[in-house]
């Protein structure tokens, strides 16, 4: 490590669950889960684990990843990222799908290939290459009942890499390291001085998480668990500890021989609640007796001993002015048809209003990003008069389908709508402003407030703060967090919204 630099946990901020990283040579990439958002599985590029620039993502096509009617927190689970003779290899788990897949690529930033499903049940798939040619794969699921939380075991078969296909038998070779183990899951193999360690999660993706390790002497076990597992949990450490639910980790060695660990946690605020999901944090590892010991994980910690590489800052507004969109924004499950444009009003975000709402397990038209700071401000400048009852446009702070908070023009007027549990309540009501107006959301922790100009810099409240602890899975369910972004919604998809610009800026001093 160096101890006179440090960086600040989570190397990646807002919703960035489920790590997993690989190294080739001076470079380091990592994906992370998306579950019901398109495109799916973000691509991060790093040079010093530190600092994280965005490649693209591995499911950008709607012929890669059906997500139609896919339920919050379902679709994409836990991916694996590993190279191996010059190909990245990617596996995922589609849950409410067809299972297990496998994609390709010469280059991290893609074209990745269509997926090709493998067999077997389960969430939570790996690869492992090991060094006599061989390669396997692992995944863990339920042991008899088929709920997750009635036990699991990680299972193991060859993984031929020219066919894209399992092989052989299948081996069963974990079961957890605890009596009665909750959630046995997100498996990862090495080899590490001749031994194959095994790597697990354990105690559910909650508070109690903890990341548990077993060792061999074969690939195919038997494993034997470390005697001081578990080797990282924070559940111990109490419900106000600043960083809290640990697990779901990756190892990752470099060039000089340090090893390091990527996992999600996430940072309680507002009481026991978290907005901005489970996010990806960074912990240095070191090894006793051929076992890894782990961190804690702090908000503040010296960094690697790598040369820092920062990349180039993102802007903080996004003017619609390149020829395709940044690939901070995503969308809920996957389009079929074309209802956004970057070229039909140049230097704008036309989105074309769809039946579809944000309340339908469908594909509404929004375009959101991750909130990642607890304090923030997001501000939007749209046009779009509506002609009808039933349309709208503007922008949204969205959980799920069931949790949201709508802040649009209506043909009544502008309206603060707060969706929580599948019912809709109206916060507050403006008198209409057709064409042009600024929209915001500005948040301090749980306290959100909604904002609005007619005039520019004229901003002006939409109603009272509004608690903002609706938006958030202990509250809701499920295992993502919050995105803002614009919105429309309505009969007719020719009277477009249009958006000039869209800003996110940090309120706590941190960077984007």
């Amino acid at each position: 490590m160096n101890p006179s630099r440090t960086f600040r946990n989570p190397i990646l901020p807002g919703v960035h669950p489920d790590p997993s990283v690989c190294r080739v040579g001076a470079d380091y990439y990592l994906v992370t889960s998306t579950f019901e958002w398109f495109p799916g599985l973000p691509v991060y590029h790093s040079r010093d684990l530190v600092h994280w620039r965005p490649l693209g993502h591995v499911l950008d096509r709607p012929s890669q990843l059906d997500l139609d009617g896919i339920r919050p927190s379902a679709g994409l689970y836990a991916p694996t990222i590993r190279h191996h003779d010059g190909v990245f290899y990617v596996v995922c788990t589609l849950v409410d799908g067809p299972g297990h897949f496998v994609v390709t690529a010469t280059d991290p930033a893609g074209p990745w290939s269509e997926p090709t499903w493998l067999e077997g049940s389960g969430i939570d798939p790996s690869l492992f290459f090991d060094d006599d040619g061989r390669a396997w794969f692992t995944a863990t699921r339920p042991l008899t009942t088929g709920e997750l939380n009635d036990g699991c075991q990680i299972w193991l078969r060859e993984f031929d890499p020219a066919t894209l296909r399992l092989t052989g038998p299948e081996h069963v070779i974990w079961e957890g390291a605890v009596k009665n183990a909750i959630w046995p899951e997100a498996p990862h193999l090495y080899k590490i001085d001749g031994r194959y360690v095994l790597l697990t999660a354990e105690g559910g993706t909650f508070h109690d998480h903890a990341v548990m390790v077993a060792r061999s002497d074969t690939v195919t076990g038997p494993y034997e668990g470390n005697p001081r597992n578990p080797v990282l949990t924070h559940r111990h450490l109490g419900l106000d500890y600043p960083i809290v639910g640990t697990g779901h980790a990756d190892l990752v060695d470099t060039p000089d021989g340090e090893w390091w660990m990527v996992l999600l946690a996430w940072r309680p605020y507002g009481g026991y609640y978290c907005n901005l999901g489970r996010e990806t944090f960074l912990t240095p590892v070191r090894w006793e007796d051929g076992w890894p010991v782990a961190g804690p994980v702090e908000a503040v910690h010296e960094a690697p001993s790598l040369p820092e590489h920062r990349w180039p800052a993102a802007p903080a507004c996004d003017h619609f002015d390149a020829p395709e969109l940044a690939p901070c924004w995503n969308m809920l499950r996957t389009p079929r048809e074309q209802w956004w444009s970057l070229t039909d009003r140049p230097g704008h975000l036309r989105l074309r209003p769809r039946r579809h709402t944000l309340a339908d397990l469908a594909n509404p038209a929004f375009v959101g990003r991750r909130q990642q700071h607890m304090d923030f401000a997001a501000f939007a400048a749209m046009e779009f008069t509506p002609r009808r009852p039933g349309e709208q446009a503007g922008l949204a702070l969205v959980l799920n389908h069931e949790f949201h908070v709508l802040l649009v023009s209506t043909a009544d007027g502008l309206r603060l709508v707060r969706r929580e549990g599948g019912r809709d309540t109206v916060l507050a009501v403006h008198a209409p402003a057709p064409g042009r107006v600024w929209l915001g959301f500005e948040a301090h922790g749980q306290d959100y407030q909604a904002r609005f100009a007619t005039r520019p810099g004229r901003w002006e409240p939409l109603g009272e703060p509004f608690d903002g602890r609706m938006l958030n899975t202990q509250t809701a369910g499920g295992f993502t967090g919050v995105y803002v972004g614009m919105y429309a919604s309505g009969p007719d998809p020719d009277n477009v919204a249009d958006f000039d610009w869209f800003e996110y800026r940090p309120l706590d001093g941190t960077e984007v």
